[in-house]
């Protein structure tokens, strides 16, 4: 390229329109050096992405990333573990400092028009997994089997035996969906007790016989890691009611009771992403839809979204 402007300096200067070719240098020099350009400065396996992550799915992301920069080194992923609520206001705001968010959801056809007139690059999102909202109780309860009325008395205060813990009492997922999918549109009662995160709601069920707490099953689903294993060893698994069984069978959320759809509070995981071009974003996204990243979800006890999971009927001989 050096050669090529040379040339044209050398042929233009002692002839006419050699000013012409000064400025033309000079433009396209100015238009490869100006600072703050917007094009990206990374690629597929180099470079660093802030994203926005629902906290109730901190465990298993937090798995996610530390397996994906493994395999790319000059790869960084900076989470930031918020309510939901605040994950959507990240995307929304101009520019490329959040591109990536994992939720609870995906967009709304009024969400998606927004984008697509207000931003230049629309997002582009899609299921990973299907996690579920796990019921805790305090190791010495009384009740430890619900049916969905008595979740829904808990949550909007008709039922007074019962204490139960969010993780917050707005803008967290766990509360969105305990008011669209639980109590269809009706408030939270006001003896909702509100934690700020997940293992604070962890805490203080494991502190109060009368406390009830719903949280992602990530936290408290693999007896696998260690961590989780001292939360099992604090509180216990509550067991809901199925819907669609044959008599009167209470289920854990377990990952066989969430891909059949016996547990009743089952919810998706999803991704948007905000990345026109083959950068970090579109890179980690393909590795939590394929093999690793999947069989990742699986090892944190949620189910797969994007691969088969076989289920077997066994028997057991002593």
């Amino acid at each position: 390229m050096r050669t090529f402007f040379g040339y044209i300096f050398s042929k233009s200067f002692n002839g006419k329109g050699s000013l012409a070719a000064i400025l033309l240098i000079l433009l396209l020099n100015g238009c490869g050096n100006r600072k703050g350009s917007k094009v990206p400065q990374e690629t597929p396996t180099s470079g660093t992405i802030n994203i926005s992550v629902d906290e109730s799915f901190k465990p298993v992301i937090d798995s996610q990333i530390k397996v994906f920069e493994s395999s790319f080194p000059d790869i960084k992923i900076i989470p930031h573990y918020k309510p939901e609520a605040e994950c959507f206001r990240d995307l929304a705001r101009q520019g490329d400092s959040t591109r990536m968010i994992i939720v609870t959801r995906g967009l709304s056809m009024v969400e998606e028009n927004y984008y697509k007139e207000s931003q230049y690059i629309p997002p582009t999102f899609g299921q990973l997994a299907f996690d579920a909202i796990a019921v805790i109780i305090n190791n010495k309860a009384k009740d430890s089997i619900f049916q969905m009325k008595d979740i829904r008395d808990m949550l909007n205060g008709t039922d007074k035996n019962h204490q139960p813990v969010m993780d917050g009492v707005s803008e967290t997922s766990t509360v969105r969906y305990a008011i669209d999918s639980i109590l269809h549109g009706q408030p939270l009662g006001k003896g909702v007790t509100a934690a700020r995160s997940s293992e604070e709601v962890i805490n203080y069920v494991a502190s109060n016989p009368r406390a009830v707490g719903f949280i992602g099953v990530s936290w408290i689903g693999d007896e696998d890691d260690p961590t989780q294993l001292s939360f099992l060893k604090k509180v216990n698994l509550a067991a809901i009611r199925c819907g669609n069984c044959l008599g009167e069978t209470y289920v854990k959320p377990y990952q066989a009771n969430i891909a059949l759809g016996r547990y009743p509070l089952v919810r998706g995981l999803y991704y948007i992403l905000k990345e026109n071009y083959s950068g970090v974003g579109n890179n980690f996204v393909n590795f939590l839809q394929f093999e690793r990243g999947q069989l990742i979800f699986r090892r944190a006890y949620l189910v797969p979204s994007k691969m088969s999971f076989e289920i077997r009927n066994m028997q057991i001989s002593n």
